[in-house]
Parts: structure tokens; sequence; C-alpha cells
């Protein structure tokens, strides 16, 4: 499960202010390099994290992959809402993606690129020629 376990706090801020809507807005996933640390309070937009963006080449594209098909769940028995997208993948081609050790979910939609939050993968891969990433049920656990 890949799980956007660490929220930006200007995510909630939009939130709050009722510029996020995740039955309407459209939202992307990048990928990251590896020296990239994930800080809620200065990764605000996307343009706060695109410095340290995979660059287009090898089946990458800058900018990211669009999400699609979200589930919003209400979940009374862990007191949270969760929130779903179907899986995305990168096929490398020509040569490797990457290396990259994590990966930030971006509201397109908004005005700034809302940084939401960021997936560590707690390890760093190297997508070689022939080769696939797949992220699998991209989710938000809010709380």
């Amino acid at each position: 499960m890949a799980v956007v376990s660490t929220l930006s706090n200007h995510y909630k801020y939009q939130v709050v202010n009722a510029n996020i809507d995740f039955g309407s807005n459209v939202y992307k996933m990048i990928l990251l390099n590896t020296t990239f640390a994930f800080d809620k309070d200065a990764h605000a937009t996307y343009a706060d994290v695109s410095a340290d963006e995979l660059s287009t080449e090898y089946g990458y594209t800058a900018g990211g992959k669009t999400l699609v098909n979200v589930l919003i769940n209400e979940d009374d028995v862990n007191d949270r809402v969760q929130i779903t997208w179907d899986n995305l993948q990168w096929d490398a081609g020509g040569g490797s993606i990457g290396p990259t050790g994590a990966a930030i979910l971006y509201d397109d939609t908004v005005g700034d690129k809302t940084v939401i939050g960021c997936i560590d993968f707690g390890q760093d891969y190297t997508v070689t020629d022939g080769s696939s990433l797949q992220l699998q049920d991209i989710v938000i656990n809010g709380s």
C-alpha cells in the first residue's frame, strides 16, 4: 500500500479554507530524487519540490502522472476518512528511471498546486530499462 504518510501543513490550511475538493480536483504524483527530504512546513506547493523531481526521460515525465478513480470513504471503525485512487505505473524504456526515494502527491487544480503530502519509500529504487515501478493502493488516511 502506498500511503501518503506525511501531510503538508499547507494542505491542511487549504482543506479548512475549502480549496481542496477530492471529488473534482485533479491530483498528480511525482517522483523525487534520493537527496529529497520532505518538510511538511516548507514543502507547501509543487514549486517548492519541483527542483528535486526526476527529469523527463526514459518513461518519466516531469509534472507527474494524474491519479484517477478517487474513492472517498468514512471509516467510523478507525475514526478517519480514507481517500484512495487507482494504482500508478511508470515503465522504463531506453534507459533507467531514477533512482527515486519518495513520491509527492499534489493538487494540480488549486492555483498554487498544493502539495498534499509525501510517500517515503524507505529505500531508493531505480527502474531499469524494460522494468516498471508501480504504486499500489494509493491512500490518504485523514484522521
